[in-house]
């Protein structure tokens, strides 16, 4: 049983009497993937006429079985005592599995029908992370001089983008998902798909935040091509594969950061320029301490300089230290010690601030980083960058009013939000 491909231009004519049955998909738009169709009686006559348009697939089905298959455009007659043709390119390998190894349980015992499927690149699809995914950006990294490594900055993102699919498979396509159902429609595909694709996606953007990659956050939607190469050499996207489906293309068009990664990535520029500074500050301090004639003069500039230097030096958690030179040592004023009071910032040395009464303010309990256990006072942890968790006080019952501090009331067992 097979296709015959009928000579040219007999689909009109006197040869229109003789054709039992016309069998063609004309409603094959870009979201639909897989079209079935068949006669009222639900069995192809012997010289029947199957049309096969531009980027279809026709495939024969009859009673569980797979006779036939095309992916080559044009008019067919359909002979039950012919061999299978296999008319298709690139997909003869999966036709000749599907005709030797197709086969359904409890379908009717005798049924008859073609499959059309849609083999042109699905576009428009979209994705977008639900939850912001984390990435080491090593550009931004920091170098721990205490064990000797560089450390990357943990920043977590959202991606959002579009990504294009083919049927590169039909036979996987029915057996996994399609089944020989009437109409598959690609919105029942892409809900699924697009978890799948977010999923491969990460796996992607794992292997890129690497140190020998160093690729920026924000330069991942200029680095997709990289991206689709990596994804195809390591198969991150089997799941999608497993349904006779293939990924043609994908496009991150905006990533973002969440309010905390912004934060850290802020304050590294901060701290970046204000070293940027201060080396050059040192630079010029050190001309000065080499030139007898002007030495004087010139580090009484750099001093009155210092001054606006101070805050932007004091945002890398260290201060200046002046060269060894006593005529610069001697224009170092000293600096007032204390904390800085909350309300006005007069140093405060006693309990309460001198200038406005305000007292001094209690000191922050150091808390342990959960990923390295550094000890900080601060909401991101100096060693590896991770947010601190904020300390939680004890929340009423909403119910009873019993004040706990679990996810359940103690008392009467209500779920505490």
């Amino acid at each position: 049983m097979g296709l015959i491909k009928a000579i040219a231009g007999s689909i009109g004519g006197t040869l229109r009497d003789q054709w039992l049955d016309l069998i063609k998909c004309d409603n094959m738009d870009m979201d639909t993937l897989m079209v079935k169709q068949t006669t009222k009686t639900g069995q192809i006559s012997k010289g029947s006429r199957i049309i096969v348009a531009p980027g279809q697939v026709a495939v024969i089905y009859d009673s569980g079985s797979i006779l036939d298959a095309t992916a080559e455009e044009g008019v067919y007659t359909f002979d039950q005592s012919s061999s299978p043709s296999f008319f298709g390119g690139q997909f003869g390998p999966v036709f000749k599995e599907m005709w030797q190894r197709f086969t359904y349980g409890g379908t009717p015992a005798k049924e008859q029908a073609v499959f059309f499927f849609n083999i042109k690149e699905i576009m428009g699809n979209k994705f977008g992370t639900a939850t912001p995914i984390m990435f080491q950006d090593w550009d931004h990294g920091s170098f721990n001089p205490a064990n000797g490594r560089e450390t990357p900055l943990t920043l977590y993102i959202r991606c959002y983008g579009k990504y294009t699919f083919r049927l590169d498979d039909m036979a996987l396509f029915m057996r996994q998902y399609a089944s020989v159902g009437n109409v598959v429609k690609k919105d029942a595909l892409t809900e699924q798909m697009r978890s799948e694709v977010v999923a491969a996606l990460q796996a992607v953007i794992n292997a890129f935040g690497t140190k020998e990659n160093q690729v920026r956050a924000l330069e991942l939607p200029s680095r997709t091509a990289d991206m689709k190469k990596l994804m195809d050499e390591n198969v991150f996207d089997s799941d999608i594969r497993a349904r006779g489906v293939r990924l043609v293309s994908f496009l991150i068009e905006s990533v973002s950061l969440d309010e905390q990664s912004q934060q850290k990535l802020n304050e590294f520029e901060a701290g970046a320029n204000a070293a940027q500074a201060r080396g050059s500050m040192l630079g010029t301090m050190r001309t000065a301490a080499g030139n007898e004639a002007g030495a004087g003069a010139g580090f009484m500039g750099i001093g009155m300089a210092g001054m606006g230097f101070g805050t932007a030096g004091n945002m890398m958690g260290g201060s200046m230290m002046p060269p060894e030179h006593p005529q610069y040592q001697t224009q170092v004023p000293n600096q007032p010690q204390g904390v800085p009071c909350p309300k006005c910032g007069t140093p405060i040395t006693g309990k309460f601030c001198p200038n406005c009464g305000e007292p001094l303010p209690t000191p922050k309990a150091a808390k342990k980083c959960p990923k390295c256990g550094t000890e900080t006072t601060g909401k991101f942890c100096p060693e590896c960058g991770t947010p601190i968790p904020a300390d939680e006080g004890p929340k009423k019952c909403p119910k009873c009013g019993t004040e706990t501090t679990g996810k359940f009331c103690p008392e009467c067992g209500t779920p505490i939000a």
